[in-house]
């Protein structure tokens, strides 16, 4: 068995596996830290389960000692204190998604923060945030802000604070892999996407930023009081962050609008 120590947002992960190719899947996602502080979740991978990815529905179970979320292609089991899991999985791409699935869930469990479907820019006074429906842009809005640094691609993990909000660095990346040079950074922005022949950045009322962000959360709800901290922490995003939507052109020109 191979132990892969990281941290994820602010939370010490264990990684435990013994199968060399996700082992190198893992090595190369995440960062290897050896940090010898309590760990706060620790995760036992295994191959050999399921079939090939199908679709995204992902079953959930709960009992009073465990919670399972069940794809195709992925199988988890946790404790219901988020301390320890198995995950079976098909192929390194199940592995990814049940990681994400995992790791959203457990912030939301310990009321932290949410993984949001975007990309994110960093910039010198914060990070700006760029989602919307499948198809909008968010990677092409990411590739074409270079040469800024990106926190993601794919999964943008954000802490929801009273003392602020912030972005993370984040491994869950599906195009554009690397490493932020911070960890964290204050969040500035979300920007609603818009492919467009005209720029444009509107700011949103909060309670249609709300609707348009709650699709754009991967989570897999497993009781009521979950589903309530999501909008809880929701609510508080939306009063605290500028939300806009950006209509843009496939050129880098929108960060005319944002700088």
């Amino acid at each position: 068995m191979t132990n892969i120590n990281t941290k994820i947002g602010e939370h010490n992960i264990r990684l435990v596996c013994e199968n060399k190719k996700l082992v190198n899947f893992l090595t190369h996602q995440f960062l290897i830290r050896d940090h010898g502080r309590k760990i706060d979740l620790s995760i036992l991978i295994e191959k050999g389960y399921g079939q090939p990815f199908k679709n995204y529905d992902v079953d959930v179970s709960e009992t009073q000692t465990s919670i399972t979320f069940k794809r195709a292609d992925y199988k988890i089991t946790v404790d219901p204190n988020y301390t320890q899991a198995e995950v079976h999985v098909h192929n390194e791409l199940a592995l990814k998604h049940a990681l994400m699935n995992l790791y959203s869930s457990f912030i939301v469990h310990k009321n932290w923060g949410i993984l949001l479907h975007s990309s994110c820019v960093l910039e010198t006074n914060g990070a700006h945030i760029f989602t919307g429906h499948s198809g909008a842009g968010k990677s092409t809005a990411a590739k074409l802000s270079a040469p800024r640094p990106l926190l993601s691609d794919e999964a943008t993990i954000i802490k929801i604070d009273k003392e602020g909000i912030l972005a993370f660095d984040s491994p869950f990346r599906s195009e554009l892999h690397g490493h932020a040079p911070v960890s964290n950074i204050k969040l500035l922005s979300i920007d609603l996407l818009h492919q467009s022949l005209s720029i444009e950045r509107n700011r949103v009322d909060k309670p249609s930023a709300l609707l348009a962000l709650l699709d754009k959360v991967f989570y897999w709800p497993s009781n009521k009081e979950e589903t309530k901290r999501i909008l809880t922490m929701l609510r508080f995003l939306v009063e605290h962050v500028d939300i806009y939507d950006l209509y843009f052109q496939k050129n880098n020109r929108f960060w005319e609008m944002i700088s």
